[in-house]
């Protein structure tokens, strides 16, 4: 008997453990000085217990809908950004950035005055100087250089403005893909995207406001961060998609579910939680209001809107995609039809640019001109395709890398090995935008006569930011999200907008 007595109390104990969750923990604590800190935290008040200025029994339309579509401050230019980055940053000397001068120094030890105070990932001693291994032409009314790696590109060099000159102080891929996606090298913050739709919400609410399209094989160094929404709500993180196989995960649903029996159960599930968030104010609750209906949404839109076969013959060609594979090109043409259906913004990371390897006598490194190859016939396809059909005025593409590579080649210290690639390089490198507000033609910024270092026009990835945002119609230094004490920016403290690339 005395055994089953306390068998009975034990089990009463763990239900009153079991009961006492968190937000109970918090209510309790909140007649202490302590718990009026963290019921500003939690239970949405300011730091001197005044309840937060929203009726958390009352719903507005962006509390039951984070992504509603939102005007936003100042008239915008574009309505939707494809943002093309080329993870492990392309070598702009091979692109781009022609260099004759480097031709005549080819094979000559790298100056000391270049390497004294520099960071470098694999130079080490006195490396040698490396011309250009592309040839180069000027294209078009503008007369701007391209390589012959970037043929189809040529076609529509009139349309784009190159930055000649960005410059990044990270020469590590995770760091650096992290700035020039969130504003930070440090994990945390919101990348661009989740700024964006956090900002403008989405215009078809049938599919998230912000994509995610990989290939080459794998996701970037800095892994999903890039695409994270950090300490935004989590329903403005990227939606990664694949462009082969079921586009999204569990897109079917399984053998017996009925499309009427997941709309109940939906249904009463937020229930639930719009009952906690009318007690808590957690903005959690609402993303997963919002991803519960979404995911429902998705399942009708997403296998239409990602389904290439129905494209026409014709317009598969100009891509080069090859359907049922995940391909660079394939993901060029999803992003066309994204935008076209309302997606804000629409991010392709290819992975497989770090292309350190050897480069044999007289000829080049094959990867760096396989990569070229992969994405110059797309990238042309995208912007032509974009244009013809009345949608590249409402669109920025953003193209580019997380840094650049080194006029110099590299030197590892080991002399059996005869490394000929470019090491990282954040001094100088070339990114390009298209579209609605950017200047055709343009170019901005000069690197000096090795391709070492920016002598004019030198922008930051704060800048490049900036001039994002200002496309969308936000002012970078008053668009805000308060965190932990102080409003956050993805500018941080800095950033200019590049209005000479401006139309």
């Amino acid at each position: 008997m005395k055994d089953v007595i306390e068998k009975l109390i034990q089990e009463k104990l763990a239900r009153e453990v079991e009961a006492k969750t968190r937000r109970h923990f918090i209510k309790s604590c909140a007649q202490g000085m302590g718990g009026l800190a963290l019921s500003s935290i939690f239970m949405g008040c300011d730091p001197l217990g005044k309840p937060a200025e929203k009726k958390l029994t009352a719903f507005s339309e962006r509390d039951l809908n984070p992504l509603a579509t939102l005007a936003p401050p100042y008239a915008p230019k574009v309505k939707s950004v494809i943002y093309l980055h080329m993870a492990g940053a392309p070598s702009q000397l091979e692109m781009f950035d022609y260099k004759p001068a480097l031709h005549k120094l080819d094979g000559q030890d790298c100056p000391q005055s270049l390497l004294e105070g520099k960071k470098f990932a694999f130079i080490k001693g006195t490396p040698k100087l490396m011309g250009p291994q592309a040839e180069f032409s000027q294209e078009g009314e503008s007369g701007n250089w391209v390589s012959d790696f970037m043929p189809h590109f040529k076609k529509i060099i009139d349309d784009v403005a190159f930055l000649k000159a960005v410059n990044t102080d990270q020469f590590n891929h995770g760091p650096a893909q992290l700035f020039m996606h969130t504003g930070s090298p440090r994990l945390g913050r919101p990348s661009i995207g989740a700024w964006a739709t956090y900002g403008l919400g989405s215009v078809n609410q049938n599919l998230p406001g912000f994509v995610v399209l990989t290939s080459g094989g794998n996701t970037p160094d800095a892994g999903k961060s890039v695409w994270g929404s950090g300490f935004l709500p989590s329903v403005y993180q990227g939606v990664q998609c694949r462009s082969k196989g079921d586009p999204v995960l569990y897109i079917e649903d399984p053998e017996g579910v009925t499309r009427d029996l997941k709309k109940s159960t939906i249904e009463a599930i937020n229930k639930i939680n719009k009952d906690e968030y009318a007690k808590y104010a957690d903005p959690e609750i609402l993303a997963r209001i919002n991803q519960y209906e979404m995911a429902y949404r998705m399942q009708i839109a997403v296998p239409e809107v990602m389904n290439i076969n129905d494209e026409p013959e014709n317009v598969k060609q100009m891509y080069g995609v090859e359907p049922g594979k995940e391909s660079f090109a394939n993901n060029c043409l999803l992003a066309r039809k994204l935008v076209e259906d309302g997606v804000r913004f629409v991010q392709l990371f290819d992975w497989g640019w770090d292309t350190h390897g050897n480069i044999r006598a007289g000829s080049v490194d094959l990867g760096l001109r396989n990569k070229c190859r992969e994405i110059d016939r797309p990238i042309a396809a995208l912007v032509l395709d974009l244009k013809q059909r009345g949608l590249l005025d409402d669109t920025l593409i953003v193209w580019g890398g997380e840094f650049g590579r080194t006029p110099m080649q590299e030197n590892r210290g080991n002399k059996k090995m005869a490394y000929k690639g470019r090491d990282h390089h954040g001094d100088a490198f070339t990114m390009w935008m298209a579209g609605g507000g950017i200047k055709k033609g343009a170019s901005h910024g000069q690197t000096d006569d090795i391709g070492f270092s920016g002598v004019e026009g030198r922008v930051s990835v704060h800048d490049v930011h900036a001039t994002i945002l200002h496309l969308l119609g936000f002012d970078h230094e008053q668009f805000t999200f308060d965190f932990q004490g102080r409003p956050f920016r993805l500018t941080d403290v800095e950033g200019d907008i590049i209005k000479e690339i401006l139309a």
